[in-house]
């Protein structure tokens, strides 16, 4: 069976560092679940200009996971563009927050099986979870399951 793939999203390179949240611990086990081959893990472009705004020394922490851990970047694209449009015209994310909707598109059109996310205010809910896979039907991607990191730990446990 090939690999989950999934998108790791801004939230968790925070996570990883930020041991009184409750997901750290969780956070921590997903990256170390990432080193041990079981998933194939991507970011983007996006991702790297957000943690490249972040104050140091948090900024160099977080932008040091990519190098500690086999985490491939990839780059918006027009597709990317033309879903995040779309989610934003369908009110699946605001345009304020356009940036999570980038998320969630890159995932899409790179053929990624899972977002992994903290973010429950633009990501980790029920309408954005049902809304943007009728996006992405309607465009001929395949359909994104979006998920907190217990849960992709918990999925990856069951399945192995």
């Amino acid at each position: 069976m090939e690999k989950p793939k999934f998108y790791l999203e801004t939230t968790l390179f925070n996570y990883y560092f930020d041991s009184d949240r409750d997901a750290h611990a969780d956070t921590v086990m997903l990256f170390s679940e990432i080193a041990a081959g079981k998933f194939t893990a991507y970011t983007s472009n996006t991702v790297l200009d957000e943690l490249t705004a972040a104050p140091e020394p948090k900024r160099g922490l977080m932008l040091a996971l990519m190098d500690q851990y086999p985490i491939q970047a990839l780059t918006t694209n027009d597709a990317v563009d033309q879903l995040v449009d779309l989610y934003i015209a369908e009110g699946i994310v605001p345009a304020k927050y356009w940036r999570d909707g980038v998320h969630i598109a890159v995932a899409a059109v790179n053929g990624l099986d899972f977002v992994v996310s903290m973010n429950f205010q633009h990501i980790v809910r029920p309408k954005v979870k049902h809304m943007a896979n009728q996006v992405h039907f309607s465009k001929g991607y395949h359909p994104i399951t979006i998920v907190t990191p217990k849960e992709m730990i918990d999925e990856n446990i069951q399945h192995h």
